[in-house]
């Protein structure tokens, strides 16, 4: 039974991570970039060229949280922003408005189906065949069947539309030729004031917001939690918590991918988010024993099981084999799980007795 388990590095490293078709490139800010490494100067905006039929099908849709700005070549990295900046949509001309926004979340070249399972039809399309064909179209040439083309993914959470007939009226100095976007330095870019008024619209309300100081350190900031640039959408957290674990199980070694599963170390109801540092990626039924407190895992990364597992059910023995033994865990040490959140599982779900 003990062989059942490899015995994994402890760090892996994500500098060029290829997971399948998964690609993160690290040295710009994509996914679950923690905080040790995000660019600490003043705040940046985003203005990204947005196709008519993706932001109206999103726009009516109720209750959005987490979009996929999607790109149909998987070529570029999106490296504009850091995670918590705002981004937001303009429609090309003539219309040229913008007409919505948030904040950015991370960015993942994923093939289509990966998009399709994380965000559906937050993606903003009805179905994936009809995701497969846009790209198709946005490409110049067909999908052959089985393909599943890799696209590249901007994720943006706390997304909103404005109502019609109340978007903003076209960015400053945003040239007519520009076909994906453009960045502004709100410290110094004299129309900063502009995206001031913005971002309080995508917040509902003002905030005493100073454009010159950076927005990524922890906890929320200027009193507002959609302005933690630690705090990740839905969708996002589970891509980052796949690529940080390099898809492999930190505690088994599983490289079985459908099994795989991202959980959270502090769960959502007991006030934890969706962070990488507040994630593990764990093989499904591993991931129930960890929720259920047969497995932890202690503050020096070590792997904890509780006796209930025998006594309980009589089984466990190939985890009591590698009791005491290193969990894998990221190479970033911003990105490794929480002592705190940790703490938190030994203290109120482990089964010590």
């Amino acid at each position: 039974m003990a062989g059942r388990f490899p015995s994994p590095p402890v760090a892996w490293s994500v500098q060029s991570a290829a997971v399948g078709h998964l690609v993160i490139r690290h040295g710009c800010p994509l996914l679950g970039e923690s905080s040790d490494n995000l660019d600490n100067g003043p705040v940046k905006a985003y203005v990204g060229v947005t196709d008519g039929e993706w932001y109206r099908f999103l726009a009516a849709r109720p209750g959005l949280n987490e979009v996929n700005f999607w790109r149909p070549s998987s070529a570029l990295a999106f490296r504009a922003l850091s995670p918590g900046e705002p981004f937001f949509f303009k429609t090309h001309h003539p219309h040229n408005r913008v007409v919505g926004g948030g904040f950015f979340s991370g960015f993942a070249q994923l093939p289509v189906s990966e998009a399709w399972e994380l965000l559906g039809q937050d993606n903003g399309l009805p179905s994936l065949e009809q995701m497969r064909e846009r790209i198709s179209r946005y490409r110049h040439q067909p999908i052959a069947a089985g393909e599943d083309p890799v696209i590249g993914c901007i994720f943006v959470r706390d997304t909103r539309f404005f109502p019609v007939g109340e978007e903003a009226g076209p960015p400053p100095r945003f040239a007519s030729n520009i076909v994906q976007g453009k960045t502004y330095n709100l410290a110094t870019d004299p129309d900063a004031r502009y995206f001031e008024g913005l971002v309080f619209r995508l917040l509902g309300h003002r905030v005493e917001v100073d454009f010159t100081q950076p927005w990524h350190r922890p906890g929320p900031v200027y009193g507002d939690p959609r302005l933690a640039p630690r705090r990740l959408g839905q969708g996002t957290f589970k891509a980052a918590v796949h690529e940080a674990y390099r898809e492999r199980c930190a505690i088994t070694g599983s490289r079985i991918r459908p099994a795989l599963q991202a959980a959270h170390i502090l769960p959502l109801p007991k006030g934890g988010e969706h962070r990488l540092d507040n994630g593990l990626l764990l093989r499904s039924d591993v991931h129930t024993m960890f929720d259920r407190g047969y497995l932890g895992v202690n503050l020096d990364y070590e792997l904890m099981v509780s006796p209930r597992l025998r006594t309980d059910f009589g089984d466990g023995d190939e985890f009591y084999a590698h009791t005491g033994r290193t969990i894998t865990v990221p190479e970033r040490i911003a990105d490794r799980p929480n002592r705190e959140f940790l703490g938190w599982h030994t203290t109120n779900v482990f089964k010590a007795s």
